[in-house]
């Protein structure tokens, strides 16, 4: 299944209600990701531009936008990004496509073609 990173940085009524009632949010992670067929991998508070970071495995990218879009709809959050992220294995199958992409490519500073 594809790989996401998710990160979240709370809306200011969510923080201000965690800090009242401290709470471990990956069950409601695990649920909300369950519920588009995805699995939670990995879940860790931060700081910085995101306050959480998710890990997770998705059918597709439909799924991981749904989840975003949930995110955002609920008010949960102030922003949400989702980034696609891929294994070793899928990053080298990747340059292997770009090296045979790569001979056929021209940029667009190269000269164009006499006729």
């Amino acid at each position: 299944m594809p790989h996401f990173m998710l990160k979240l940085k709370y809306s200011q009524e969510s923080i201000k209600g965690l800090i009242a009632h401290p709470q471990d949010r990956r069950h409601a992670a695990e649920a909300a990701l369950a519920s588009v067929g995805a699995r939670l991998r990995d879940l860790y508070f931060a700081f910085g531009d995101a306050d959480v970071i998710i890990t997770y495995e998705a059918p597709d990218a439909a799924s991981a936008a749904s989840l975003a879009m949930t995110l955002g709809a609920s008010g949960a959050a102030s922003s949400a990004e989702t980034v696609a992220l891929l294994t070793m294995e899928e990053a080298m199958e990747a340059m292997k496509k770009s090296a045979k992409t790569l001979k056929g490519y021209k940029p667009p500073s190269a000269k164009a073609a006499s006729k």
